[in-house]
């Protein structure tokens, strides 16, 4: 089951990384026409707009892999700081309201607020970031601020208070090397989330520009050419179902070995 969830991961990844590298060696000089069917010039044939398929595949990963990875990074640099100090203070009537103003977020449809963003012209990769991270901002703290206040900690952190030692080691430091496991497989789990927001955004024309080379787009332009071009629409969302197929297979292998719950 590893092997075939690395395999799964890896193909996706290994395109979205060193497939812009390899695209350029597929350029041709045959003038450009839609809906060409595969042959020796290309290999996959042609989408809607007369672009070779191996091609888009090969550079339609870089900006799934990379929006992914940054947002879920801006929502853990946020969230884990955030979480640790809400865990952390003595002011439990503070922690609560900031955590239940926190919570209004979980209510909030994330697909209509980057149709609020889009409709109102805050579109691109600045805004996409955004948005997912803030969406997904209220779930992390609520993990981080759980693991940090579980009962097996309550004596570990007396006695490092006893023992003089300074608040910020304490409850950022220290506290923050405990709950980094849950915080691991919460990141597995939440990147699946992530991609499949953004990759809904962008199939929707509601995220990215439709002249980005995303898997997501390519997808979205070739809808109605189905069954003139298959190669447009199915390897592109095999890609996209290859890599969260497969950060779900990892995530649950590593949350077996570890005892984590997911």
């Amino acid at each position: 089951m590893t092997a075939l969830a690395l395999l799964l991961v890896g193909v996706p990844l290994v395109l979205a990384l060193a497939g812009p590298l390899l695209a350029p060696l597929l350029v041709s000089d045959a003038e450009p026409s839609p809906l060409l069917p595969p042959g020796p010039v290309h290999l996959l044939g042609t989408d809607a707009l007369g672009r070779d398929v191996l091609q888009l595949a090969l550079t339609g990963g870089t900006t799934v892999v990379l929006l992914t990875a940054g947002a879920l990074a801006l929502t853990y640099l946020a969230g884990v700081p955030l979480g640790l100090a809400l865990a952390a203070t003595s002011r439990r009537g503070l922690a609560a309201l900031s955590q239940r103003a926190l919570d209004m977020l979980l209510i909030l449809p994330s697909l209509l607020l980057l149709m609020v963003l889009a409709g109102t012209g805050r579109r691109g990769i600045g805004w996409l970031l955004a948005a997912a991270a803030v969406v997904q901002l209220p779930a992390v703290v609520r993990l981080v601020r759980g693991a940090a206040a579980a009962p097996a900690r309550r004596v570990a952190l007396e006695t490092m208070m006893l023992s003089g030692e300074p608040w910020w080691r304490i409850h950022l430091l220290e506290t923050g090397r405990f709950v980094s496991g849950a915080v691991l497989v919460d990141a597995g789990t939440r990147a699946v989330l992530v991609l499949t927001l953004l990759a809904s955004a962008n199939f929707l024309g509601i995220g990215l520009p439709p002249d980005v080379v995303d898997w997501a787009v390519v997808i979205e332009q070739n809808t109605a050419s189905l069954f003139l071009a298959p190669a447009a629409l199915l390897v592109p969302a095999g890609l996209l179902i290859s890599l969260a197929a497969g950060t779900n297979l990892l995530v649950d292998r590593v949350a077996d070995r570890t005892g984590a719950v997911t």
